[in-house]
This record gives structure tokens, C-alpha cells and sequence, in this order.
């Protein structure tokens, strides 16, 4: 399984994904799904994965094939819009799925792929696109600034709940460990290492880490962030099924 998210703020943008990969209980693999592009000075791209793995990296071989092979044909270095990288991606992912597709259909397996992806290309606002198998995309909205890709349900609560365009970068940060935290608790195919990255907009550079499964400070945040759960149900009000019994009364 995977999960990956990314949160789009005033200043910039927030990625993290995790890096298990899972065939079976017994067949549970790690891989990077963070992907970064420094294509030309005045660009920089941040292409999150889920799905199929093996589409996944023809996807990037393709990427990068076409960055180091000269010519008019269309790159990462050429798009001058976002959202034209953006269907660029979705353009070779659903061609490699498609050129797969026979034969993976007849071992009953699925070849497809999404993708988030995320950057800045010149002066234009830093922005973060979900392209999906299909090949079309979506963008994040101002009321709800973040995308999801892979396990999405158990990490979308604490998205809804905190994240705003308002909130800095070292805020969205703790969110987002936050909702990855929830997600691989929940979720047995979710995983450290964690890769993070912040992207403070016009800075074309980006702040990169990986939580390893020991990482201290993986270690204090999933504390706290379990401490104050605990305290959160004992601050609830007193429930007693009598007491609820006696209200429908009356």
C-alpha cells in the first residue's frame, strides 16, 4: 500500500510519502515515491506515485530519458505551465499502462498509476496537481489545500480539521507527519521511512528528510501525538448507557 499527501500554503508546499510497498503479507518492500526535478534554474518539479510500481518507474525512466536526449520533443525542461506537466505525466503514464495492459489483465493484475505532482515553473505560483490514471488532473483548492494519493481515509481527518492556506510551512509539516502517523497506525501497509520535503515558494530549492524507522524524532512526535489522543478521550463527558437510557425517556 501507500500514502502519500501534499499541502499547498501561502508560502510554499509540503510533501511526504512513505515507502512500503506491499505484495502479500509475506512480500513487503521499501521504495522511494518522492521524486524531485531540477530540470533548468527557473523550475523545479516534486512527483509523488501510488499504484503500480513497475508503471511508476518506466514513468521516471521515461522523464528522464527525454530530459537527456536533445531535441523539440516535450520535457520537463520544455512545458511552460504547470498543469502542462502535469498531462505530460498523465500522457506517458497512461501510454505505459495501456502498452501493458493485455498482458497484466490476463494474471488479473492492474498496471495503472497516480501521481501527485507538485512545483514552480518561473514566476507562476508554486502549485500541487493529482493526475490520475486516466491521464487528467486536478488541482487542490483554497478550501481544501492538500491532495492524497494511496490510503487516503485514515490521514484525511486531521487535513480537514488543521490545514488552511493561512498555516506556516513548519506547521504543515507536523499535520502532515500527523496524518501519516494516523494512516500507517491504521493501516499495516503504510510505513517509515517517511520522506518529506518543503518547498518555500520562488526559492526553486527544496528542504529534503527521511524519518527512519528509528528516527528520533519520529519517535517524540509519535509520543506526543499518542499521549494527546489518550488525554483527548479522557476529557470527553461522561457517557453512561443509563444516563442515555433516562434521556430517551425523556
Amino acid at each position: 500500500m501507500t500514502y502519500c499527501l501534499a499541502m499547498r500554503m501561502r508560502d510554499g508546499l509540503v510533501f511526504l510519502s512513505d515507502t512500503r510497498t506491499n505484495a502479500g503479507v509475506d512480500n513487503v518492500g521499501t521504495y522511494r515515491k518522492l521524486h524531485v526535478f531540477r530540470p533548468a534554474p527557473d523550475r523545479l518539479f516534486v512527483l509523488q506515485s501510488a499504484g503500480s510500481l513497475a508503471t511508476t518507474q518506466e514513468v521516471l525512466d521515461r522523464l528522464m530519458i527525454d530530459l537527456e536526449t536533445p531535441g523539440g520533443h516535450e520535457s520537463l525542461a520544455s512545458v511552460g505551465h504547470l498543469f502542462e506537466a502535469a498531462l505530460y505525466v498523465g500522457r506517458l503514464s497512461q501510454e505505459i499502462a495501456n502498452k501493458h495492459h493485455d498482458a497484466l489483465q490476463r494474471v488479473g493484475a492492474d498496471g495503472t498509476a497516480t501521481f501527485i505532482l507538485g512545483g514552480q515553473i518561473g514566476d507562476a505560483p508554486p502549485d500541487i496537481l493529482l493526475v490520475y490514471p486516466e491521464g487528467n488532473y486536478i488541482r487542490a483548492s483554497d478550501e481544501k489545500p492538500f491532495l492524497q494519493i494511496g490510503e487516503t481515509k485514515y490521514g484525511k481527518f486531521l487535513l480537514d480539521f488543521a490545514g488552511s492556506l493561512g498555516i506556516d510551512l513548519v506547521t504543515a509539516t507536523k499535520i502532515g507527519l500527523g496524518s501519516m502517523m494516523s494512516t500507517a497506525r491504521a493501516n499495516v501497509g503504510v510505513g517509515p521511512p517517511y520522506d518529506a520535503a518543503v518547498y518555500r515558494a520562488g526559492s526553486f530549492d527544496l528542504d529534503e528528510y527521511r524519518f527512519e524507522v528509528d528516527s528520533v524524532i519520529l519517535r517524540e512526535l509519535t509520543d506526543v501525538w499518542e499521549r494527546h489522543l489518550v488525554g483527548v478521550v479522557h476529557d470527553l463527558p461522561h457517557v453512561a448507557l443509563s444516563d442515555l437510557r433516562d434521556a430517551d425517556r425523556s
